[in-house]
């Protein structure tokens, strides 16, 4: 616990059972008061692991309802236990939990409301094994949503995401896609209620059992994070308008 802050990591497993202990064994749990993990239908082990560790709060879905849906659960869920801060994690251990207590620290002070875990900040990205042709796609697509809302993120598509409870409880997430566009929605919805994003320089890794999606799946992401862009710059413009008239 930071400044009497409750933290809650939540982490929106699927097929996590290889790399959920690696991931659990770095979180700090001298500050962290609880983790939620929910389990979008994996086909492996991975409720079974989380229960043998120990985690208290472990919760499944019924059938595959996408990583938009399973991250619905899992601020629903941190909401209900009173969270001062939400810090989500991918369980894979592409990014490392040892940069929580930064994070939280940034929100506890009241310096960002949100805080993203950066793979471009820095040399992280490439360094940790990104493939060449995921970084081109990835500075490329955050240029021009940087040029279209306006604003100055090294990334749009951090698996590493935090956010203190009045931003959760400020915005609608519950409307968004289930599906991977959810992200970039979110952070649309963040923006439109004008909260600032703080950005923090994050050690990536990637490996067989780190979670990607193929290249067909990044370009329908990449088409829907350009359509969110434009969606937003188009609120943004009604509004605008509407005071002036």
């Amino acid at each position: 616990m930071i400044n009497n802050k409750k933290i809650i990591v939540v982490l929106p497993a699927f097929n996590a059972e290889k790399t959920l202990i690696n991931t659990l064994n770095e979180i700090p749990f001298e500050i962290v008061d609880d983790v939620i993990l929910v389990d979008d239908f994996s086909t492996d082990k991975t409720v079974e692991v989380a229960e043998l560790y120990g985690l208290k709060y472990v919760f499944k879905h019924d059938s595959n309802l996408g990583y938009g849906a399973n991250q619905k659960t899992c601020y629903q869920k941190a909401i209900e236990l009173k969270a001062d801060i939400i810090i989500m994690l991918h369980p894979d251990y592409q990014y490392t939990p040892k940069l929580i207590e930064s994070i939280s620290y940034i929100i506890a002070n009241d310096i960002y409301p949100v805080v993203l875990g950066s793979r471009i900040l820095g040399k992280g990205a490439l360094k940790g094994g990104m493939p060449l042709y995921k970084y081109f796609f990835n500075r490329l697509l955050t240029l021009a949503q940087n040029i279209i809302i306006n604003q100055k993120l090294s990334e749009y598509h951090s698996g590493y995401r935090a956010f203190s409870s009045e931003v959760l409880k400020k915005i609608n997430f519950e409307v968004n896609s289930n599906d991977f566009i959810f992200d970039n929605q979110m952070l649309m919805q963040i923006f439109m209620e004008g909260f600032e994003i703080g950005e923090i320089t994050c050690p990536t890794k990637y490996f067989d059992e780190a979670s990607s999606i193929n290249l067909k799946r990044s370009i329908i992401y990449g088409i829907g994070c350009m359509i969110v862009s434009f969606e937003y710059r188009l609120h943004k413009w009604r509004i605008i308008k509407s005071k002036r008239f």
